[in-house]
């Protein structure tokens, strides 16, 4: 399958209030994480620019990009991006590793009145793991991947094949990885949306001709 690039063309406006008050409470409690000197403990948790994501995640909307409604986060942290597809009126999910961000992370939803589900686990699907590679990580895929009578992957209670916008915040030397999984877990006209650091974002649709 092909992954084509959307271009993205961010408009300025200004945010709603619904989406300032999540930015501060948020802002609140990852300082009060790192006041309490977690960081270290959780050293790979870093956010992204979460107006940059809504931005974006605005456009996707308003140009009709999306098929749908479904929100998926890979490696959520506090749920910030579940939180604002939320707002966007998306049925959103994220899924975090470390008990401790999926608590906060449910916590901070849970006290906002936002319908978004935590799942704490792995955004690997049963099966899938990942190995270290020339540059980066290498995705291994179980059996012998899509398309060739492999089980289709699938989260605790989620089925990513429904999923129309996945989000995701890799290290630098995890993007093709990241890439190579929405390969094998997205489907037909589902969008990954991935921020690179600095203010810089992009975004790819999943196509089944190659």
């Amino acid at each position: 399958m092909l992954l084509e690039e959307i271009p993205l063309k961010v408009q300025e406006d200004e945010l709603p209030d619904e989406v300032h008050d999540l930015l501060d409470e948020s802002e609140k409690r990852a300082d009060a994480f790192y006041e309490a000197g977690l960081g270290p403990r959780f050293y790979r948790y870093v956010p992204s620019d979460p107006v940059v994501v809504y931005r974006s995640m605005v456009f996707l909307i308003e140009s009709k990009q999306l098929r749908g409604k479904k929100f998926c986060e890979l490696g959520c942290g506090f749920g910030i991006a579940s939180g604002l597809a939320c707002l966007l009126g998306m049925d959103a999910t994220g899924i975090e590793w470390e008990e401790e961000l999926a608590n906060r992370a449910t916590q901070l939803m849970h006290d906002l009145g936002l319908d978004v589900e935590i799942l704490n686990d792995s955004y690997l699907p049963e099966g899938f793991e990942s190995c270290e590679g020339m540059g980066g990580k290498d995705l291994v895929v179980p059996g012998t991947g899509r398309g060739q009578g492999a089980m289709a992957p699938m989260y605790d209670g989620l089925d990513p094949a429904e999923v129309d916008l996945f989000f995701v915040y890799p290290w630098p030397d995890e993007e093709e990885f990241m890439r190579s999984l929405f390969r094998e877990i997205g489907s037909e006209g589902s969008v990954l949306l991935m921020y690179q650091g600095e203010g810089e974002i992009s975004a790819y649709l999943w196509d089944e001709e190659d």
